[in-house]
């Protein structure tokens, strides 16, 4: 859903409403009353880790995990497998008396692939599923935001929001008292 303003005459398409603040505390409590008054489309943006974020602006669990495990489960499966069917189906030999199926032989290669395909999947996962890459996002737009890889905080309020409102949403960022409230284009 695209929102137009009406900004020095031309129609422009706004991604979202940034707000920017000086220390880690502002933007968490900036994040934590934004959740409170019901919007859940945002982002936040800090130089460093900030305990509680992530939280505050509603991030849940994603599946990362669950497909690293499942990674992992069929690259175990897989290399049990691979060992029986070439020891017992391709190439039987019988060496010494033991039996075809000898599984502790394959406990090596079954821990090696599964080793292998879940961090292949981890990799592969972790960038389909954050949508990335990105080369492009339109926060980049704005010539603050270069700060907020060294010193400074963001709290971004996207257009797709339901509860989102141009007008409603700028005095409400305003309220939290940032250091400069700004539009975020396209």
């Amino acid at each position: 859903m695209l929102t137009a303003t009406k900004i020095s005459g031309q129609l422009e398409f706004l991604y979202g409403i940034m707000a920017e603040f000086d220390d880690p505390e502002s933007l968490l409590a900036a994040a934590r009353r934004a959740y409170a008054e019901g919007y859940r489309e945002m982002d936040a943006y800090a130089p460093m880790p900030v305990e509680g974020l992530a939280d505050a602006i509603g991030f849940r669990s994603n599946w990362v995990q669950r497909v690293v495990f499942a990674g992992g489960l069929v690259g175990a499966v897989g290399g049990f497998m691979l060992c029986w069917w070439i020891t017992v189906i391709a190439y039987p030999h019988n060496v010494g008396g033991r039996p075809l199926n000898s599984w502790p032989a394959y406990v090596p290669i079954t821990f090696e692939l599964m080793v292998l395909v879940a961090c292949i999947t981890a990799v592969v996962g972790m960038l389909a599923l954050n949508g990335l890459p990105q080369p492009y996002h339109p926060v980049f737009n704005i010539d603050e935001f270069a700060r907020a890889s060294r010193d400074k905080f963001f709290l971004c309020i996207e257009a797709s929001d339901a509860r989102f409102d141009p007008d409603r949403t700028r005095h409400f960022l305003e309220q939290l008292d940032p250091r400069e409230v700004m539009d975020v284009p396209r």
